[in-house]
């Protein structure tokens, strides 16, 4: 994979020879030369990177292309480092040390220079090469095949349909019934999921299921194979269905490639009959766009069946012919298990032998409910002595060896990696990228996003910040199940997401051939190690890197994390100065390293949940910073040299608290011309508590590129020059403001126009009166009032705001009793009320929250009623009640002899619980709910340091 590089590269040329020529002029054709050359190769690597695993001369022109441009980007850097520290040393050095300083860097300029040159010399001899590649691949028809070398291996449906099926029965019973009831309206049912979840099994368990057999009088089934061209996909479908509709195919099929004609055929032969078509593995739209309009819809109850890895597939079908999307998820813990059983011991479902079975439910936790793996895992195993715990041992150890080592087990690997080879160059450095984290690390969305654009993965979109762009990309990848969602925020934002296990090793194992990622563990034996050749060093564990491992000039990338104090003090004394992304999560460091200071290419710095407590003066010698994140630190100050970080688009100081209902949060004291950091973004969190508050809050109107903005200990006279400034940043997405105390006044109502896109709001201290401004933001998706003691219920005005998805009310206004009026709130989700001390009922009429998913109820002390008009509510899944009467809870318990009881009935689970000394007790209803004990948002991570719980 060297298009990546290639481009990332050339975005870099561009630049110097537009910005910097001067300083290297003596080089200047030869910068020209080497552009030119990579421009008209980047156009051919495409292809060739599709190849590389059929034909070994491609792959080595393919890895010295990729070398040549890591080699070029090193003498860039190392250029711009000699300009950074020539600047600096004429700033603050005598007369006699600017004099040797010249001299050293008249030196490294002549040795860079050199070395550019006898690049540039390597460079013409490769073109050489790829001018033969390509008169190669044209006379071979090579082109016609990049998405097709792994195809053949695919086999996941062959292997799942050699043995037992597990886990079928319910999802085959959903679909049969969609297939056969519904509509009679043709419809489209596609099946959504990752490589090697048995979509296929699925699909042709339900295609020859007798229901569905008797309901149709035509069924075809194709393969929609990458290589398989239109017109011969086409020709196929025509064939099967004039065999059972007992039409002679036409003389012209054989013969024709005109698709239209084709189409029209099919569609004659189809009209007025109840046919379903299987579309087996659809990849790209445009496949399903090429064959839609060959279906007729002439209210027979038509279905197509489609099987996807692509979300936008199956999205596309179903908004052209209408239908649902059927998401196949993962075995459970006990299908996996029975399934592992029944192939490895002799078709028993539960007989594994004692002394193994610690080792096999590991191995299946590695599968994590994938029944290719599964199967082809239990069959390799089924075949060694069970009396020798070893062998099995040696498999749970070496998982990833085993899986590319043995002919069978390979399979595996080739099925998934379908979707790697299948995505754009731009995505596939994204996706390697995922071997940088710890293995089952559930990674926070906009952490991921932000080190993609700090690593020059991202490409500018016209319209579109760089963040906004990588959010696509992430999205991509979701919908090509090549990462998974853990957790969506209730407007619909990921917060988190993950990587299968598998997945992980392939890009692990893809990332190590191709000198994207090295990783360190425990587990390395740290004789045996020689300085890293990759890009990117991921050391996890308390192993202590030595100066051996990172001394290599090409690392431009260092994450941690589980070290010690030491190992990542030397972590960072060791590491090259050259490194871009420098990402120490949670480790116990309480100085900011001075050695980070030198590493003027940093474009992102990551301390977060440290014990770091203050920030060097220095800091400002890190002009290329584009993050810094020192969130859940002890930093409550930043130097003034921070707004000399021109180009900072991202600065998270701040550490929250939360100790039972209660959270705390703390910022930083800021400077009074923050406005000079004209790339900010995001800005968490200002402390306000400062004499020069007023010149603050103006300051903060400059910086018009802001997405998120976050203030902390507001005053009452701030109010004025804080909505001045909230008034200018037009692009301001979120925006968290807190008072001082719990009495002071949060003062809003001269904020005349609120920024247009403004989709999150979280206000905390009183309010004189609900903001003017608020009911009228259309693009309000979450609201947060907190404290806000009102004298008049601002329900009223919030009921209509058209798209907001999720309320949290504390401590709001004095209500006794609590309604929601028929026709409010027509898209929340999410309704959280707190702190009513005087609430004794709530009342929801009939229309009321007609999306509601999920209603907390807390500190509510005289609630001694489930809400009236819960029962209309049909859309909730979660009803919580903590710290409220307790006749309310034995209310709940005493099943079919309370009302109260009996109005919950619907609800999937209902949740109670108390706090004392600010340690929670939570349980469920298990007559609602199968789960008795469930962790609350918001409570402490045990994989965090204390502070950052």
């Amino acid at each position: 994979m060297a298009e990546g590089p290639v481009s990332y590269l050339l975005n870099k040329l561009s630049s110097l020879l537009e910005n910097e020529l001067q300083a290297c002029s003596n080089i200047q054709q030869e910068v020209i030369h080497v552009r030119d050359e990579l421009n008209r190769i980047k156009a051919f690597l495409r292809t060739a990177d599709s190849l590389t695993e059929q034909d070994h001369e491609v792959r080595v022109w393919v890895e010295q292309i990729r070398d040549n441009a890591y080699c070029i980007e090193d003498i860039l850097d190392e250029l711009n480092l000699i300009s950074v520290q020539d600047a600096d040393q004429y700033t603050h050095q005598g007369l006699l040390s600017k004099v040797s300083g010249n001299l050293r860097s008249m030196k490294a300029r002549y040795r860079i220079v050199c070395e550019f040159k006898r690049i540039s010399s390597r460079m013409k001899s490769i073109c050489e090469v790829t001018k033969r590649l390509r008169h190669k691949f044209n006379q071979s028809g090579y082109c016609d095949i990049d998405q097709n070398v792994s195809y053949e291996h695919r086999g996941d449906a062959e292997l799942a349909e050699s043995a037992d099926v597990v886990g079928v029965d319910e999802p085959k019973r959903q679909l049969v019934a969609w297939l056969t009831g519904g509509s009679m309206d043709r419809e489209v049912v596609p099946i959504v999921g990752m490589g090697g979840l048995g979509k296929t099994t699925l699909a042709k368990q339900v295609y020859h299921d007798p229901a569905v057999k008797k309901n149709f009088q035509c069924r075809v089934q194709v393969t929609l194979s990458p290589s398989l061209h239109t017109e011969e996909l086409l020709k196929d479908m025509l064939k099967q269905i004039s065999r059972q509709v007992r039409k002679p195919t036409p003389r012209k099929t054989a013969d024709t490639s005109n698709r239209d004609w084709l189409k029209m055929m099919i569609k004659s032969m189809l009209l007025n009959k109840r046919y379903l078509i299987l579309l087996d593995d659809i990849w790209h739209v445009d496949k399903w766009d090429a064959v839609k309009y060959a279906f007729p819809n002439d209210k027979c109850g038509s279905r197509l069946m489609l099987t996807t890895r692509n979300i936008d597939v199956a999205s596309a079908s179903c908004l052209d012919f209408g239908g649902k999307v059927y998401e196949l998820q993962p075995l459970s813990e006990e299908e996996s298990w029975k399934l592992f059983c029944r192939k490895t011991f002799d078709g028993d479902d539960y007989s594994c032998p004692a002394q193994l079975e610690e080792i096999s439910k590991f191995i299946m936790r590695k599968c994590e409910g994938l029944p290719l793996p599964i199967m082809a895992i239990s069959g390799v195993l089924a075949s060694r002595d069970t009396r020798k715990v070893g062998e099995w041992d040696l498999v749970r150890r070496c998982l990833r060896a085993e899986i590319e080592g043995d002919d069978r087990l390979r399979k595996i690997n080739k099925v998934l990696s379908l979707s790697y080879d299948d995505l754009p160059y731009y995505l596939k450095s994204c996706f390697l990228y995922m071997s940088v984290f710890p293995e089952g690390h559930v990674i926070k969305r906009m952490r991921l996003i932000r080190l993609w654009v700090a690593e020059g993965f991202v490409e500018a979109k016209e319209g579109r910040t760089l963040e906004e762009a990588a959010n696509d990309y992430l999205n991509e990848l979701l919908n090509r199940s090549l990462l998974q969602v853990v957790k969506r925020a209730t407007d619909g934002r990921v917060k988190l997401c993950r990587i299968h296990h598998l997945l992980q090793q392939i890009a692990i194992g893809k990332a190590k051939d191709q000198n994207f990622t090295a990783r360190v563990d425990e587990e390395t034996d740290s004789g045996s190690l020689s300085p890293v050749t990759a890009r990117r060093l991921s050391i996890h564990g308390k192993f202590n890197p030595s100066g051996k491992i990172l001394s290599c000039s090409r690392l431009r990338s260092l994450f941690t994390s589980g070290m010690d104090k030491q190992s990542a003090k030397a972590a960072v004394l060791c590491a090259p100065k050259l490194l871009t992304v420098l990402d120490m999560q949670a480790v116990p460091l309480r100085k900011f390293p001075v050695h980070v200071i030198d590493m003027y290419s940093l474009r992102y710095l990551s301390f977060r949940c440290s014990e770091v407590r203050s920030v060097p003066s220095s800091i400002g010698n890190l002009q290329n910073l584009e993050t810094l994140d020192l969130k859940h630190t002890y930093v409550t100050e930043l130097p003034v040299q921070i707004v000399k970080l021109q180009r900072l688009r991202h600065l998270l100081v701040y550490r929250y608290e939360t100790r039972s209902f209660s959270q705390t949060k703390y910022g930083f004291k800021t400077l009074a011309d923050v406005g000079r950091l004209q790339s900010l973004q995001k800005l968490c969190y200002i402390d306000a508590a400062d004499e020069r508050s007023s010149i603050i809050l103006r300051g903060i109107g400059k910086l018009t590129q802001l997405r998120r903005l976050c203030i902390v200990r507001l005053k009452k006279e701030d109010g004025v020059h804080l909505c001045l400034s909230i008034a200018k940043l037009t692009n301001l997405c979120a925006l968290s403001l807190y008072s001082l105390e719990k009495d002071e006044v949060l003062d809003l109502h001269d904020l005349a126009s609120p920024p247009p896109s403004l989709q999150r709001v979280y206000l905390k201290g009183r309010l004189l009166a609900l903001p003017h401004w608020i009911p009228g933001l259309s693009s309000l998706l979450k609201l947060h009032l907190r404290q806000c003691r009102l004298k008049d219920d601002p329900l009223l005005s919030l009921q209509n705001l058209p798209n907001l998805a999720h309320l949290e009310l504390q401590e709001v206004c004095d209500w006794n009793v609590l309604r929601f009026h028929a026709k409010g709130f027509k898209k929340l989700k999410y309704l959280g009320l707190d702190e009513f001390p005087q609430l004794r009922s709530i009342h929801i009429e009939d229309g009321a929250l007609p999306y509601l998913i999920r209603l907390t109820i807390q500190r509510c002390k005289l609630l001694q009623e489930v809400p009236w008009g819960v029962e209309h509510l049909t859309m909730i899944k979660l009803l919580e009640f903590f710290d409220v009467h307790d006749e309310l809870v034995r209310k709940l318990k005493l099943e079919d002899q309370s009302e109260d009881y009996r109005r919950v009935a619907h609800v999937q689970e209902v949740r109670y619980g108390s706090s004392t000394d600010g340690s929670w007790e939570v349980k469920s209803l298990e007559r609602i709910s199968a789960s008795s004990s469930h962790s609350r948002e918001g409570e402490s991570r045990s994989d965090l340091p204390p502070h950052c719980k």
